[in-house]
């Protein structure tokens, strides 16, 4: 499979970063990795959809996941080189996904190399058949919000086993059951869409898988009238009583990747 990377190179008597790009096979990318490490470069950026100029790099098809009023990656003044010709491009987005203080971070206390390994092999932005069967097995998740001025909100969602129903490898719903009344989560997503999810295995495999995406609030009946929904769902929209459903969260994913079992604890289900 052929590939595009995109090397950013500092040039410190302009102030800009030259941005070359190469097309690799697939298989080359480890070697060119350790190079550019090795050479102080260690920023390598391996989109697997065509780089267009004035957009970017885009990596795993994070160009598609994400709209342009929902950006986070950094943006600055770059010279595009490909093909012996150098052009300008401005405001080019690096294509990475993160915000700009991980990557400045990373920079700093030399870890890109590894960051850029984590973002182009585990990094996907939908569930795959792994990530959709985890979640069906899970019985909680932690669910964190912010309002519009940034003010953040955690707190955690639990249900029967599979209460976060999985529509599609790019959108979930989850429900919200009756509580305290304050609506803190929903009151964050109803003016401030970016939520972030964390299932973790404590009783079996200690691990654990990050969602980040947009939020929305979905009434009972506005689920109900749309086509296609699974048995389980219509199921859960059915239940009557303290478990009951008052309305739902949907959330389309853009970012998705697992935890690795390392530092989360394994416990005992009583």
């Amino acid at each position: 499979m052929q590939v595009f990377a995109v090397t950013c190179i500092p040039d410190e008597k302009k102030g800009e970063r030259l941005a070359v790009l190469h097309t690799l096979q697939e298989d080359q990318i480890p070697g060119i990795v350790d190079q550019l490490s090795d050479m102080g470069l260690p920023n390598l950026f391996i989109p697997r959809a065509p780089v267009r100029q004035g957009q970017g790099a885009a990596l795993a098809g994070h160009e598609e996941a994400r709209s342009a009023g929902n950006q986070k990656d950094r943006h600055g003044s770059f010279r595009s080189r490909a093909g012996g010709e150098v052009s300008e491009i401005d405001s080019v987005e690096s294509g990475l996904p993160g915000s700009d203080g991980e990557h400045e971070l990373q920079e700093r206390y030399g870890t890109s190399k590894r960051a850029c390994g984590f973002y182009s092999k585990q990094m996907l932005d939908h569930l795959n058949e792994e990530m959709r069967d985890f979640i069906a097995r899970q019985e909680m998740v932690f669910v964190s919000t912010a309002d519009s001025n940034g003010e953040c909100d955690c707190s955690c969602r639990c249900g029967e086993t599979g209460f976060v129903r999985v529509l599609d490898d790019r959108r979930l719903v989850y429900p919200e059951y009756r509580g305290n009344g304050v609506m803190a989560s929903l009151g964050n997503i109803s003016t401030n869409g970016h939520i972030g999810m964390f299932f973790a295995d404590f009783f079996v495999s200690t691990v654990g898988l990050h969602i980040n995406g947009k939020a929305s609030i979905v009434e009972n009946e506005e689920l109900l009238a749309r086509p296609g929904l699974s048995a389980e769902l219509l199921g859960d929209l059915e239940v009557t009583g303290g478990r009951s459903p008052e309305r739902w969260v949907e959330v389309e994913v853009e970012e998705a990747y697992i935890h690795c079992s390392k530092h989360i604890p394994l416990l005992k289900n009583l």
